[in-house]
């Protein structure tokens, strides 16, 4: 039977298969001109719809200075537009262009292939495991980070 990894061992293989991953990704989607931030922002309004600047930003996790650069780029690109929504004139939310639309659509599935071709490698079976596992472990990493505290421990504590 195996030896059971360290928290440091399995903390090196998930940064090392993340940064291996991310490479592959990042290089997939810039063959079509897009950076990750942009990729993320065209994804996310293709798949969930209009969104506002904060919705978008809570789901593709970037930074206000970040997303501000990434929207007036895919603006200047003609793949969105903004539109005042109805409750608040303030806030703004984004819209697919018609252009844009068809951009996503193309690039995204060719990139969910490359990614069913990378991850290949797992059975099906490995890949629920895996997902549980790393929603689990992500989950609580989350729940001490909400708590304001460094380990489980202190957030029992608390």
């Amino acid at each position: 039977m195996p030896k059971t990894p360290t928290s440091g061992q399995l903390w090196v293989v998930l940064a090392r298969c993340h940064k291996s991953l991310s490479v592959l990704v990042e290089r997939s989607i810039a063959r079509d001109g897009l950076c990750l931030s942009d990729f993320m922002i065209l994804e996310a309004l293709l798949h969930k719809g209009p969104l506002t600047i904060t919705e978008i930003q809570g789901k593709v996790l970037l930074a206000s200075g970040s997303m501000t650069a990434a929207v007036d780029r895919l603006e200047n690109r003609q793949f969105i537009v903004r539109k005042a929504t109805g409750e608040d004139r303030r806030a703004r939310q984004l819209h697919l262009t018609e252009e844009g639309r068809k951009f996503i659509t193309t690039v995204f599935e060719a990139h969910y292939k490359e990614l069913e071709n990378w991850l290949s490698v797992l059975t099906a079976e490995e890949k629920r495991q895996a997902y549980a596992l790393l929603k689990k472990l992500g989950l609580s990493a989350a729940a001490v980070h909400q708590a304001g505290t460094n380990s489980l421990e202190e957030k029992r504590q608390a």
